[in-house]
This record gives C-alpha cells, sequence and structure tokens, in this order.
C-alpha cells in the first residue's frame, strides 16, 4: 500500500510524493498477460460509501483526504500545494469519470483527475470553480502542461458550488479531458504508459480548497 504525502512547493503544479514500502525478495516467472476487457465494461466502481474501498485516510495540519458520508474528501489547507489519492487500482489504458463539488473555499482551485500514477509521476487533468481547465505531466517532480502554455477557460466548466461532472481518457498516447460531456482538452504524450487512477485536488495561492468526489468510475475504454 502506498501512502500518499501532503507537501507544499514554489512550484505551481507539484502534486504530493508518495513512498513505496519494500515487500523483499521476490521470485518473478513467465506471465501471461490476461485479455483486455470488452470495450465499455466497468473496471472499478466507487460510490464511497464502504471508508475499507482503498483510498487514504489522511488528517493532519496540511489537509485531509479521507471518506465522509458516502464522498470522498480532499481539503487543502495550505497555500500552493496539491494532494491526490489512489484506491490501488492500476491500469494501462482507462476512461475515468467523477462528480467533483467545491464545498468550500476559494473558486480559484485545482480539482480532477489523475492517471497513470508511478510514485511522483502522473498525468493530471484539472479544472478550477473561477472556469479554467488543463491537462498536465508531473515526472521527477516537475510539472508541464501539455497540449497548452497554461490554464485555458471554458464555459463548460460550472462555477462556484454547482457539480462538474469530469472525465479523462488515458488511451495510448492520447489523453482527452471532458467537462459536463465536452471535450475540452486533448493531448499526445508518451512518457508515462500505466500505473494507479486517482482523484487530486490542490491550491494556488489561497489555502483551504475543499472539494468532494463522487460516483467515481473506471471504464474500459
Amino acid at each position: 500500500m502506498t501512502k500518499k504525502l501532503f507537501f507544499t512547493s514554489l512550484v505551481l503544479l507539484l502534486v504530493t510524493g508518495c513512498a513505496f514500502l519494500p515487500t523483499g525478495n521476490e521470485i518473478s516467472g513467465p506471465t501471461v498477460e490476461p485479455p483486455i476487457p470488452v470495450s465499455g465494461s466497468v473496471l472499478f466502481q466507487d460510490k464511497f460509501d464502504n471508508p475499507a474501498s482503498g483510498w487514504e485516510h489522511v488528517n493532519d495540519t496540511s489537509g485531509i483526504m479521507d471518506y465522509d458520508n458516502g464522498v470522498y474528501r480532499i481539503v487543502v489547507k495550505l497555500g500552493n500545494m496539491n494532494a491526490w489519492a489512489t484506491p490501488g487500482k492500476s491500469y494501462r489504458d482507462a476512461r475515468i469519470e467523477v462528480d467533483a463539488v467545491k464545498i468550500g473555499g476559494p473558486d480559484s482551485n485545482r480539482a480532477g483527475i489523475a492517471c497513470r500514477v508511478n510514485g511522483n509521476d502522473l498525468y493530471f487533468f484539472v479544472i478550477s470553480n473561477d472556469g479554467y481547465y488543463g491537462i498536465g505531466r508531473t515526472v521527477g517532480g516537475q510539472s508541464v502542461l501539455l497540449g497548452q502554455t497554461a490554464f485555458a477557460q471554458s464555459s463548460a466548466i460550472k462555477p462556484g458550488l454547482a457539480i462538474n461532472h469530469l472525465r479523462a481518457d488515458c488511451v495510448g498516447s492520447t489523453l482527452s479531458f471532458y467537462v459536463n460531456g465536452f471535450l475540452v482538452a486533448q493531448a499526445i504524450d508518451t512518457t508515462l504508459t500505466g500505473g494507479e487512477v486517482g482523484l487530486i485536488a490542490g491550491s494556488f495561492s489561497e489555502p483551504n480548497v475543499d472539494i468532494v468526489f463522487d460516483e467515481f468510475i473506471v471504464i474500459q475504454p
């Protein structure tokens, strides 16, 4: 089980790191690739009504990542910080969907989906509640936006306390981001080929971002 940690950073888009605990020496042998699931089949689904379904339980001075009355809640208590959590499910290609709602803090925030998470490396698909979006990659502690030079605005994003339905497709080298059914961004990148799926939230200069997520689903693309 990996454990994700909160931390502050001067780099705008850095995400939290994690530590992998060694499990000892293992003997490996020939393996057989499992069959690819049928397109459209559900690979994993979570309504967050079971606190033992695999997501992190964190509550400290930096923030909160935990189940909360049938949703998953991420609170970022400090400025210029991101936090992410995963349920321990890994996929090469995946279509990931979730409902995200800001319940407190500034509209200038980050909330979204992560895919191909491996240690400090991942792709992120985020919106802010003041109407901005971005697709990006973090590798070796360095983050860049993909397919855009800065966060861009979209009228597809519902501002304030409204529910936004997010969808991220990580399929081969193509990364696609949908907000409320509208394709808002697409990028091509070959850096990361597989890893865990997850959720991410973050702050800019204003702290106390408070986001809840519900109806998380992973579908075979």
